[in-house]
């Protein structure tokens, strides 16, 4: 047996969420014939570029911008939840639903949270959609970085922020199982629709080895009926770097407009 990387951690809260994975997990390398070996101690850039690597998850935007051409797309979720579906998603941009403004353009000079400078559904989508709205570059009066989309609602739940855009994928895993992180909120827009976030492989693998560890991933949702119920995945799409391509497009645009930094 050979030891490997295999771990999904960009949707871990809350438990119940975390649990299927990992059964998941255990059922892929039981198929493959493999062993875990700890990523314990890793960044996830250092997971994501391991020569170790069989299986993991990474977001849409660093993938096509810092791992661009280091690691291969092994495929895309096909989510069958609120606001994601068919290989898709959105980010839903919200505020505090005591708020007197309803609008995004309301919210011109507001206090902005991102997760993280490289997020797609926290920063890029966000600054797709505020960028026909921004003023000399420019929308809120402040931006800070909560380092994750739960910290970001706790910031908007505690009148620390007023405006934060979070993944819908997240989003209905709270509202499902932990309704009391995103209660006294609404949502005031949905952001364009973005490809979900891909699973990769190490960058030496070969067609088929992706297609085979594709093939292996959707064999085990469909003998673990209460993980694809658990996680609202059917399974898992063929996808390539042309579908993330579209992530690109939206912060050209927000450049275009004179936004290239969400601020």
């Amino acid at each position: 047996m050979t030891q490997h990387h295999t771990e999904l951690l960009m949707y871990v809260a809350p438990e119940p969420i975390r649990a299927a994975n990992e059964r998941w997990i255990a059922r892929i390398l039981e198929q493959l014939g493999h062993t875990r070996l700890s990523a314990e101690g890793l960044t996830l850039p250092e997971l994501w570029l391991s020569p170790d690597l069989l299986l993991t998850q990474t977001c849409g935007y660093p993938l096509m911008t810092a791992l661009r051409g280091q690691v291969r797309i092994v495929g895309r979720p096909r989510y069958e939840l609120p606001d994601a579906s068919a290989g898709s998603h959105c980010s839903l941009i919200f505020s505090r639903a005591d708020d007197p403004r309803k609008t995004l353009a309301d919210f011109r000079n507001s206090r902005g949270v991102i997760n993280s400078e490289d997020s797609n559904s926290g920063m890029n989508l966000l600054r797709q959609s505020l960028a026909p709205l921004q003023r000399n570059g420019q929308f809120f009066s402040t931006v800070v970085s909560s380092g994750g989309h739960r910290e970001s609602l706790r910031w908007l739940r505690e009148n620390l922020g007023d405006l934060a855009a979070i993944d819908s994928v997240t989003y209905a895993y709270l509202a499902r199982h932990a309704p009391e992180e995103v209660s006294g909120l609404r949502v005031v827009a949905r952001s364009a629709l973005s490809p979900t976030l891909p699973f990769i492989t190490v960058g030496s693998a070969t067609d088929k080895q992706v297609e085979a560890l594709r093939q292996v991933m959707n064999e085990t949702l469909r003998e673990l009926p209460d993980v694809v119920r658990a996680l609202g995945l059917p399974e898992v799409l063929a996808a390539s770097e042309s579908d993330y391509q579209i992530l690109l497009d939206y912060q050209r645009e927000a450049v275009e407009l004179g936004y290239g930094r969400l601020r």
